[in-house]
């Protein structure tokens, strides 16, 4: 804590203590303030010392604390008004309106009280000559409250019909508040239009674009604009965060995310903020919070999770089914006490309306992933009709034998017609029959019914199956389907394949296969079963394709494509007469596909795949394409086709419907984002990098898929200009992206991501942070260009952060780097750097020279050993900046006052280095107009100060008669046009001539 000995170190201290975060050791450090101004004896000093202490509590959650300085502050005014200066006289007389607002947040406070602080606001105003704006708006605010809608509708028509003036809001202030009017009385259209200025950035402050973006969440919602609230809520969220005293923000953002289907993402805000249960220094803040806070235990209790712990206050744990009565007793309490102090119940009414508001969508996906410290998993969503479990099937838990014959009508429906979800059928059917055994009840099922259910539970099984489709086997035997039993024992012997034994399996089949052709022959069996034993021997032979590797041979592979012929010879004329047979047929075609492409022709496994999927979709099975189009849409890439690929994936995801897994669902929407996203279409490549993270997610299968649709997101936001957005995704994902899972491009390229948004979002120290992670993975990486890049931006986030030393380090290590890799330019640009930072350090102007000496040597020596012309042209617009920063640099000492000559000699240097910058650029041609034009003024400009008019006009009309012909939208040569002109106005009468056209 540095020493006050003066109003100036008070001031430093002040203007360092205004910069630190929000809270009570900043608040406590301004009382410290206080207390050192009054020793000063310096009346000025002890009244900004009592501002600054009112500004940090106004920005605090002891908002509280703030009426006495202002009080005395008051006191002091009407005493001595002339201790107070004019910055300090307007602040006082500013201050007022925060009064008034702060008043009617302290139930405490008597609502007469308010009132005649509002009167005093409005004699004060007057007699200082302020128009009557701000007071009107302060009687808004008291109306509002109270619930006096025709009052508030009067003073909100005087507010805005009053002049603006001083003490007006900032505009980004006012139009927060009026659009805040118009969306409490459900006008959300005409809120978000009066908002947009502020949303655009065209106004701001402190507090501003912060609570717009909090405020405009439900609305968003309401008129079904998701995409703008999910954007809204990560941009907006990113302010709040870091700022203790927006609490009501902050409840708007835990409120959004519980109705929006994000209750985990809603606890997790919940526990970043621990002292919001329990600060009572702003009432009105308070209550919001813990009307949300019901809200979202309700919402959790709904949900069934009322026995999930949550984060809560202090001192014990909570349980969702706990903290709702606790939060809406404590948030009914405040707002009875308002509603005491006001005379109406107001405050409580719509306390009770926000406890009680509806989900506004199911669920919105947020692209960020909870973190894993969530209290309670996401909550489960009830499955889109048709994805579950069939509604038969639903019901035999509790069904037992009533319900089983139509259970098996419904479960032989399913698979004979392959429709999804017929193992589940089949299961249903079993649970019921047990049901039926355990209530007395003897031989529910007939062995053919007892085959299908084991048949069924075999399939669910996979690849521990050969135990029970051999029982099935057995149970087809007995209810005299001989066909059938073989078909269920070649599937026996296909399980021998998926778990790689294929040797055992093709000895396993061969029996069925030459036993279901004799029986076919015969008239034993028919075509289904026939089509079944050939198909599982196609199969196992294709596995065997696939196990050989590189090591396939001719004879190995032609053998599995004669097998699938076969299946495809005897189902392909026969599909219309079931749809088992137009499966089977569909599925060979595939195959075929399949083992083109192990035959290395690409192009007829593709259009053998696409006719497949054709097939499928045909017969009525659209959901058996998906697999084959996802196959297509690889293929096609790898031809080429980009085009194909996307219209694979899109038929994939529409034919998949509701039938699609969520782990299927993410991956088709991962695919089509790189897909959409390397044709340019970068924001339709985001929703689909949203939607795979979604969908993983809801596949649950660890975080793998997950954190690769999400870096995926985080790079297309960023290619989108959308900074904050971005860096919320990629801070979230940062921990699931491994280089185990990911590899270290994969973490390198996260972070370094992250550290562009951070540096466009001006949290420059952040971001030297993250550049520097991202440095450090790559340092190890055979090629270091990549590590060079990342050290050369990490030393300028650092020079942005004002972390000169650190910044130069950084810059030296970079050189050290593009020197290695042979890239000149970084070697150049990373020694210009570093001589603007030594000119301010210890080294001063004598390295700071020496510094951008050696950058023009680098320069001239790469020059003479360029390999192209575009190397050499590149190479030359360096030499040029550098040269033309040499003069800057040179200008600089001047100003800095470290010669004794006035500057004179450093000018005549600048002005010689500016002359061969003119030159190089001039030698670049036409593309280096612009930089050839600027080192021209900037010459003329030393000319001038050097008392040589003449030369400085010459230059000048030379600059303009470079751009006399550029079009007026050409702003860069607008710029210099006015330049010039405006440096010819500084010159003598008599050195001025026209210019010629």
């Amino acid at each position: 804590m540095s020493e006050i000995t003066d109003v100036d170190s008070l001031r430093r201290a002040m203007d360092e203590n205004s910069e630190q975060p929000e809270g009570p050791a900043r608040n406590a450090r301004a009382e410290h303030l206080l207390l050192e101004a009054e020793k000063l004896d310096v009346p000025l000093a002890v009244i900004e010392a009592l501002g600054h202490q009112l500004k940090v509590y106004s920005y605090s959650s002891e908002k509280g604390k703030m009426f006495v300085p202002f009080a005395r502050l008051l006191r002091m005014w009407d005493e001595r008004p002339e201790d107070f200066d004019a910055y300090e006289t307007h602040s006082l007389h500013w201050v007022f309106k925060w009064m008034s607002a702060g008043m009617l947040d302290q139930p405490h406070i008597p609502l007469a009280s308010v009132e005649k602080w509002l009167g005093e606001m409005e004699r004060r105003y007057r007699l200082a000559g302020h128009s009557e704006r701000a007071v009107r708006r302060a009687e808004f605010s008291v109306a509002s409250h109270v619930g006096d809608m025709p009052r508030a509708e009067r003073a909100y028509a005087a507010w805005l019909a009053a002049d603006r003036d001083a003490m007006a809001d900032c505009h980004a202030c006012e139009l927060h508040g009026q659009g805040w009017w118009q969306a409490h009385n459900g006008r959300d259209a005409e809120a978000l239009e009066l908002w947009r200025p502020v949303l655009e950035g065209e106004f701001s402050c402190a507090h501003e674009p912060h609570s717009v973006l909090a405020s405009s969440l439900l609305p968003l919602l309401r008129l079904g604009r998701a995409d703008q609230a999910r954007a809204h809520h990560l941009r907006g969220f990113r302010l709040v965060r870091p700022m203790e005293s927006m609490r009501g923000a902050y409840a708007d953002h835990v409120e959004f995310c519980a109705l929006s289907g994000n209750e985990a993402r809603a606890l997790e805000l919940l526990a970043e903020r621990p002292a919001y249960f329990t600060d009572e220094g702003h009432p009105r803040s308070e209550l919001d919070f813990l009307s949300v806070v019901t809200l979202l235990m309700d919402r959790l209790a709904e949900l069934g999770l009322g026995g999930s712990r949550v984060p809560g206050p202090a001192g014990r744990t909570w349980t969702a089914a706990e903290l709702a009565p606790h939060a809406r007793e404590r948030a009914l309490a405040l707002a009875a006490r308002f509603d005491e102090r006001n005379g109406t119940g107001y405050v409580g009414e719509r306390a009770r309306a926000r406890m009680a508001r509806r989900p506004l969508v199911d669920r919105l996906p947020l692209g960020v992933r909870p973190s894993g410290a969530s209290p309670v998993r996401a909550p489960e969503r009830p499955v889109a009709p048709g994805a579950g479990t069939p509604a038969a099937a639903g019901t035999a838990e509790s069904s037992g034998d009533s319900a089983l014959p139509a259970l098996l009508v419904e479960a032989r429906r399913t698979s004979d017609t392959l429709r999804p979800h017929a193992v589940e059928a089949w299961a249903a059917v079993a649970r019921a029959a047990r049901e039926a055994e355990a209530a007395g009840d003897d031989d529910v099922l007939e062995p053919r019914d007892r085959a299908e259910v084991a048949d069924h539970e075999a399939m669910a099984l996979g690849p521990g199956a050969t135990g029970l489709f051999e029982r099935a086997a057995e149970l087809y035997a007995e209810a005299g389907d001989p066909g059938e039993a073989l078909a269920a024992r070649a599937r026996a012997a296909y399980v021998h394949a998926l778990a790689g034994r294929v040797d055992e399996a093709l000895a396993a089949v061969a029996g069925p296969h030459e036993e279901i052709l004799a029986l076919y022959a015969a008239g034993g069996t028919g075509l289904l079963q026939t089509a079944s034993v050939l198909m599982a021997r196609a199969r196992i032979l294709t596995r065997r394709v696939h196990a050989a590797g590189e090591a396939l041979e001719d004879a190995v592979l032609e053998e599995a494509v004669t097998a699938v012929r076969a299946v495809l010879a005897l189902a392909e004329g026969r599909t219309g007469e079931d749809v088992r047979l137009a499966a089977r047929a569909a599925e060979a075609q595939a195959m075929l596909g399949e083992l083109a492409g192990h035959a290395g022709d690409v192009e007829t496994a593709a259009e053998l795949s696409a006719r497949a999927a054709e097939a499928f979709v045909a017969a009525g099975l659209p959901w058996f394409a998906v697999e084959y189009e996802a196959r297509l849409a690889q293929l096609a890439h790898h031809l080429g086709d980009v085009d194909g690929a996307e219209r694979a994936l899109r038929a994939a995801l529409e034919h998949g419907g509701p039938y699609l897994e969520p782990v299927g669902r993410a991956q088709l929407h991962l695919q089509l984002a790189e897909v959409t996203g390397g044709l340019g279409r970068v924001a339709e490549a985001a929703d689909h990098a949203l939607e795979a993270a979604h969908w993983a997610d809801e596949a649950g299968e660890g975080p793998a898929l997950g954190a690769w649709a999400r870096h995926q997101l985080g790079g297309f936001l960023l290619r989108r200009g959308r900074w904050a957005e971005a860096a919320e995704v990629l801070e979230s994902v940062l921990p699931d992206v491994t280089a185990g899972t990911h590899g270290e491009g994969a973490v390198v390229q996260t972070l370094w991501w992250l550290g562009d948004c951070l540096g466009e979002l001006g949290e420059h120290r952040a971001a030297a942070e993250r550049r520097l992670q991202a440095a450090e993975v790559a340092r190890h990486w055979p090629e270091q260009q990549d590590h060079a890049t990342l050290a050369h931006l990490a030393a300028s986030s650092l020079e942005q952060a004002g972390l000169a030393d650190e910044a130069e380090r950084a810059y030296a290590r970079a050189g050290e780097l593009w020197r290695t890799v042979g890239d000149a330019p970084g070697l150049v640009r990373s020694l210009r750097a570093r001589a603007w930072l030594v000119l301010r350090g210890e080294a001063g102007p004598d390295g700071a020279r020496a510094l951008m000496a050696e950058a023009l040597g680098e320069c001239e020596v790469a020059l003479d050993t360029a390999p192209d012309e575009g190397a050499r042209a590149h190479l030359t617009a360096e030499l040029g900046d550098t040269h033309r920063q040499f003069a800057d640099l040179l200008v600089r000492v001047e100003d800095a006052g470290a010669t004794d000559d006035g500057g004179e000699a450093l000018f005549e240097e600048a002005v010689t280095a500016l002359d061969r910058a003119i030159a190089v650029y001039a030698a670049l041609g036409p593309d280096a107009l612009g930089d050839r034009s600027r080192a021209e003024l900037a010459a003329a400009r030393l000319e001038a100060g050097l008392g040589r008019p003449a030369d400085a006009a010459a230059r000048a009309r030379a600059v303009l008669a470079a751009h006399k012909n550029a079009p007026e939208e050409d702003e860069a040569a607008r710029a210099l046009r006015d330049g010039a002109e405006h440096l010819l106005d500084t010159v003598t009468e008599e050195e001025r001539e026209p210019v010629e056209d």
